[in-house]
């Protein structure tokens, strides 16, 4: 008989077998200065016993958990940007809110790299003094409204929502689409192509205001906790004031783009650490032919390169974080890692899946949940196939875009 909604199968308890040790062989978290391991701990152990389970039923009615949200705030996870620890602390952050909930990792660290990170760098002292303490404490909300419905890989070049500037606002016209949180944000930080001189530029635009409608996405196969949205702007005015200074050509966003692509690297370690924890548990716990699954070679085997793809895949970003605090980091390094974890984790997922045969199908037993996820990695934030061509093109001189 199927469990009923929001609990875990008879037996089966996510925590009731934890790795050893704590799944990261290669002891990645060592490299952390005590402090930060410390409170690294602590973290982890709230999103292990608070979020984790607790994601499942929110996932499964695409509904957004602003409680949990709210005490994800208490924990500093909406300040990571700002808060002065090291590359690899903050990356280590994203692993674990993503072994917990992708959704919510994706929440966490669009919210960081994009929203917190944009204000903070390219905003206004003004824009920062308004928005910072509270995109910081999780009590407001941003979203990046970016991508558009007919641009998504060729945005750079293609993006067609237009501002205008008359008599001290700006006018803005236009569409977007797959815009995280659009629906529950106070604002959405809106890029688009001043008319007056072609270039990108980015605004902040309040929610409430006349002419901004957001509609949610929904039925999607993953991510269904993240509130996407698609974005019509008619004629929406704001101040001049909102248009962020330091965002007056889209090559002034690019650092921080090219940083949030290297977060989602950091998602794809987190996923297989979740699938690893959800397969080793299961094998352990669940019976057939009279002995535990663990005990078959063929689980034993998926169980290894399960955690030998995760590991490889922490191995990196800790290198990736390391020359991102040297402030070394170039796109290919990002884009490799976003494409390397990601199409790991979607063999990751996959096994698990597999190794739990029929209940792994469903996201009551939680790796359904996970393998839907990954594939919402593997795309978003430049797909696998545009990084891929990123990592080729530096590395052999020779362009396969037009």
């Amino acid at each position: 008989m199927a469990p009923p909604p929001g609990a875990l199968p008879t037996g089966f308890t996510a925590q009731s077998a934890p790795p050893f040790p704590d799944a990261d062989l290669m002891y990645i978290v060592d490299l952390l200065p005590e402090g930060e391991r410390t409170r690294y701990l602590e973290i982890r152990e709230f999103l292990q016993s608070r979020v984790r389970a607790a994601s499942i039923e929110y996932w499964n009615r695409e509904e957004f958990p602003f409680g949990l949200l709210a005490e994800m705030g208490k924990y500093g996870l909406g300040g990571l940007q700002t808060d002065g620890t090291s590359k690899l602390f903050k990356g280590l952050m994203y692993v674990e809110v993503a072994r917990a909930d992708v959704s919510l990792s994706a929440l966490v660290g669009i919210h960081n790299e994009l929203i917190v990170g944009m204000i903070d760098e390219l905003g206004s002292e003004q824009q920062k003094r308004e928005w910072l303490p509270g995109l910081t404490a999780f009590t407001q909300l941003g979203a990046f409204a970016l991508t558009e419905p007919e641009h998504g890989s060729d945005i750079a070049g293609g993006l067609e929502t237009s501002a205008r500037l008359d008599n001290g606002e700006w006018i803005i016209n236009g569409a977007k689409r797959w815009i995280g949180a659009g629906t529950i944000a106070d604002f959405a930080l809106v890029w688009a192509r001043d008319v007056a001189d072609q270039q990108i530029k980015g605004f902040i635009v309040e929610t409430d205001r006349p002419g901004y409608t957001a509609t949610k996405i929904a039925n999607k196969i993953g991510l269904r906790i993240m509130q996407n949205a698609d974005i019509v702007l008619d004629n929406v005015r704001v101040p001049e004031s909102n248009m962020l200074p330091g965002a007056t050509d889209f090559s002034k966003a690019n650092d921080l783009l090219r940083d949030s692509r290297a977060w989602v690297g950091w998602q794809g370690a987190g996923i297989q650490l979740a699938a690893f924890d959800v397969a080793r548990s299961y094998s352990l716990e669940r019976k057939q032919f009279g002995k535990e699954l663990a005990r078959f070679q063929l689980i034993q085997q998926q169980l290894a390169e399960i955690l030998g793809n995760a590991s490889a895949s922490l191995a990196l970003m800790a290198q990736l974080a390391r020359i991102q605090q040297d402030g070394k980091l170039e796109m290919v390094q990002a884009a490799m890692a976003k494409s390397t974890t990601t199409r790991l984790a979607r063999a990751s997922v996959a096994m698990g899946r597999s190794l739990m045969g029929g209940n792994g199908i469903s996201s009551d037993y939680e790796m359904g949940k996970l393998f839907g996820d990954a594939e919402i990695l593997y795309t978003y934030e430049g797909s696998y196939e545009i990084n891929s061509l990123i990592v080729a093109r530096a590395v052999t001189g020779k362009s396969a875009f037009v």
